[in-house]
């Protein structure tokens, strides 16, 4: 509870927390944004493809040009500016660097960002949680292997979930459930971009004014965002997921811990210790008053008639049984955030959440019927959403995993709702992502079966409920 007056002191001492920054996009200027009022932190270098456009964020959110112009990042060190420029891998390999924040948003290249990291001796804040879904697990050991810390960002929902299910088990609650808000209607899985803002609730117009990316936000809304995220942290926290993909039930904050209860006792859980996603409207589209849309939350249970008795005598709003208890924050406020996440890894040497184990996995799964020969185009497009599914159940059917179903060539047709495999594409086998990806299978993973056999699992899991 620290982490200012640790910042401060190293203020004191010129020794600041010297941070590189590669993708100065919507999250990563919305840090840039508190870096100026935070003591102790020196943006020493950004990297990004078009370093021009970094430069007009920076001075949209209120960076004097003068300190956007080092020459070199050496420069920068030495007037204490920042060095803006377009090779990523100077910035990650300069010897005084501290922290990496990996925030392009982009699954394939953030790997090879974060290795490279690791390879030279840089913490990594990775806002860019698509790649920490399809191999985490493996980008945590290879951080600690390195003796760094690789961390989950703080202010995207992850990182803060994980931050309530610690305060929970730190306080000795067992965590019933856990997870985020969103607006969720079934057909929201087979939204595309041309669609995304007539669900969203803002008309092209005004997310054009607002240079609202349609794919990235139709990303949230398809449900693929939620199943990333959700995967992260199942994977940080050993929370279990759901069988066949997340549930959305509809509740206000205050019904969170009425329905956040196993089948057995009236809720949705298929046991305790899941998370799960809230939904803001209700199965007709009527919205919820009083929602955790844009918010987090953790429930908890009384073990004991003591703990119980406690809930009530301080007002504590419960389900009936005065058993289950919601915490929860409202809002989040993703990159301006970041900076929390920066502060622990470098001072305290302790992630905002990191993957332990391979618990959960997004698999890529068709919003229509696709033929052979077309092309996926990733999360938020117009071709795959991201279903959430046990780690074991993924490996069985031979699952694809999200966040390399870019760019990805079809070999044969796949109807809509089926989860797609490794043989149902032609995928570029050469790359880091995939390679790292496929060593984390090895390494915490089971054998996978043979091709019969996973074509045989993924119907098994395609009928098991109608496409969502």
């Amino acid at each position: 509870m620290n982490l200012h007056s640790k910042l401060q002191q190293r203020a004191a001492a010129g020794r600041p927390v010297r941070v590189g920054l590669i993708g100065a996009g919507k999250f990563g200027s919305m840090y840039l944004a508190q870096i100026p009022r935070t003591p102790g932190v020196h943006l020493v270098g950004i990297a990004d493809l078009s370093p021009d456009a970094a430069r007009r964020n920076l001075a949209r959110v209120g960076w004097a040009d003068e300190r956007t112009r080092a020459a070199t990042l050496d420069a920068a060190l030495r007037d204490g500016n920042t060095h803006v420029g377009d090779d990523w891998a100077a910035l990650v390999r300069h010897p005084a660097i501290d922290v990496i924040v990996e925030c392009t948003g982009n699954p394939i290249a953030a790997v090879d960002h974060c290795l490279e990291a690791f390879a030279q001796a840089k913490h990594v804040v990775n806002v860019t949680v698509e790649a920490d879904a399809f191999c985490g697990p493996l980008l945590a050991r290879r951080a600690a292997e390195a003796g760094v810390v690789y961390s989950l960002a703080f202010g995207d929902q992850p990182a803060l979930i994980c931050d309530l299910v610690d305060w929970a088990r730190t306080c000795g609650f067992p965590v019933v459930a856990a997870g985020r808000g969103h607006k969720w209607l079934p057909h929201y899985s087979q939204s595309t971009p041309d669609t995304v803002w007539q669900h969203w609730g803002l008309t092209p117009e005004q997310a054009a004014r607002g240079g609202l990316n349609p794919k990235m936000f139709n990303s949230f809304l398809d449900g693929s965002k939620p199943s990333i995220e959700s995967t992260a942290v199942s994977n940080a926290t050993g929370l279990a997921v759901p069988s066949n993909g997340l549930l959305y039930p509809p509740a206000s904050v205050e019904d969170i811990p009425f329905v956040t209860r196993p089948r057995s006792e009236g809720g949705v859980l298929e046991r305790k210790g899941m998370v799960e996603v809230i939904s803001c409207l209700e199965a007709d589209g009527r919205k919820i008053g009083y929602d955790i849309r844009m918010g987090v939350w953790v429930t908890v249970e009384a073990e004991t008639d003591y703990i119980q008795h406690c809930f009530e005598e301080y007002g504590a709003h419960t389900d009936p049984s005065g058993r289950y208890l919601t915490l929860y924050k409202r809002w989040h406020l993703i990159g301006l955030e970041v900076g929390v996440s920066v502060a622990s890894v470098a001072v305290r040497g302790e992630p905002t959440g990191v993957a332990t184990g391979w618990n959960a996995d997004v698999v890529a799964t068709a919003k229509r019927d696709l033929r052979a020969g077309e092309m996926l185009d990733g999360e938020g497009g117009y071709t795959v959403w991201g279903k959430l599914l046990p780690a074991a159940t993924s490996q069985a059917i031979g699952g694809l995993p999200l966040g390399l179903a870019h760019d990805v060539k079809l070999l044969r047709p796949v109807r809509q709702g089926q989860t797609l495999s490794w043989d149902d594409v032609a995928i570029d086998t050469g790359t880091r992502a995939y390679a790292t990806r496929r060593e984390m299978e090895r390494l915490f993973g089971n054998h996978a079966p043979a091709a019969p056999a996973r074509a045989a699992a993924a119907h098994a899991v395609d009928a098991a409920v109608p496409a969502r």
